[in-house]
């Protein structure tokens, strides 16, 4: 089995902290719509989580002097960032993106990335 990362680049943190109980079991029902597809294909969600807080982020790049350079907040200059993630398991990547194309219901972007094992 191959393992992937599946994303939400461009949810935006503020409309989910203002949406209702109702807008946030929309994302739910989605979300779980996409592991019942991938599951009754042999695949798996086996991992992910929900980004929060994105004001509490704290970016740390390179510096002057190759020192490290910490600034508060996500490195983009956007209300986007990544909101969440599934780590998946797929044998077939056209089952995984067929199945995945359910979540653009509660996400704006879905990516989709192998991951390299190390």
């Amino acid at each position: 089995m191959t393992d992937y990362v599946v994303m939400f680049p461009a949810d935006n943190e503020a409309e989910w902290q203002s949406g209702s109980d109702a807008d946030h079991q929309l994302v739910f029902d989605a979300d779980d719509e996409f592991r019942r597809l991938l599951e009754a294909r042999g695949g798996a969600i086996t991992g992910g989580a929900g980004l929060t807080h994105s004001s509490m982020a704290r970016t740390i790049t390179r510096g002057p002097n190759a020192t490290p350079l910490v600034t508060e907040g996500p490195y983009a200059e956007s209300v986007e960032q990544l909101s969440g993630f599934f780590i998946v398991t797929c044998d077939d990547y056209d089952v995984l993106v067929e199945a995945a194309q359910v979540l653009t219901e509660a996400h704006a972007v879905v990516e989709i990335r192998p991951v390299e094992e190390y």
